[in-house]
């Protein structure tokens, strides 16, 4: 993180410095930080990062302990992971299946500079780059839905999802197969095939939440071996 100088919105500002450490992991899942050393790090008083905690502890990424000082980054547990992509994954397919409500043309080439951008990304093998690419591409079905009930309720969710991803996923060869998939889901959504869209989209959901959990599994995070999907990747 860098220093921010002193402006309007400041609050805003270190909001948006302290969730970005967080997404992007370098504030790390598990973590202690006191006010004073968040302040200190961004070059900031106390005041507006204790008003960025606040909203930062409503999206449930940091939190509290009784007689501790400081607050905890929210750890990134297996059985989370597994909660998060249950929820994600239902909300993908009805993105997907709404977004397909009638065939699509207008959608492909957008949608094809996304997946050429994801792809670049991977074959780089720059990981922050292709979770963003990922993200984009989810967050383009969403909005092709025209439900923005739907879009705000995945809000919270790309923030977890994002944070998951730089946590776990440091091998690039997993999110190189993921572009065959979206590349699969926007073909149906384009032809206006509700049914495949949905189905695709809810599959590779499962499959991404399998490798992240093998993932987390991986790097000792606790779970209890029942928790795992044992669905395979397609």
């Amino acid at each position: 993180m860098t220093a921010l100088d002193a402006a309007p919105a400041l609050v805003e500002r270190t909001y948006r410095a302290l969730l970005d450490a967080i997404v992007a992991g370098e504030l790390a899942p598990g973590e202690r930080h006191t006010q004073e050393a968040l302040a200190e790090r961004l070059g900031v008083s106390r005041q507006p990062v204790l008003q960025a905690l606040l909203l930062l502890r409503s999206q449930g990424l940091v939190k509290d302990e009784p007689n501790r000082r400081g607050v905890e980054v929210a750890p990134l547990t297996a059985a989370f992971v597994q909660h998060l992509y249950g929820v994600r994954g239902a909300l993908d397919a009805l993105a997907a299946r709404s977004a397909a409500y009638r065939p699509r043309p207008e959608l492909r080439e957008p949608g094809a500079a996304l997946i050429r951008a994801g792809r670049a990304a991977a074959a780089a093998g720059d990981l922050r780059a292709m979770v963003d690419a990922d993200v984009a591409f989810h967050r383009f079905l969403y909005d092709a839905a025209h439900n923005p009930v739907l879009v705000e309720t995945a809000e919270v969710h790309w923030l977890h999802t994002r944070r998951a991803m730089a946590t776990y996923l440091r091998q690039t060869a997993s999110l190189r197969a993921v572009w065959n998939e979206h590349l699969a889901i926007l073909n149906a959504v384009v032809r206006g095939d509700a049914r495949l869209a949905e189905r695709l989209a809810h599959e590779h959901c499962e499959a991404s939440a399998l490798t992240m959990l093998r993932a987390a599994v991986h790097h000792d995070t606790p779970a209890a071996a029942g928790d795992t999907p044992t669905r395979r990747r397609r």
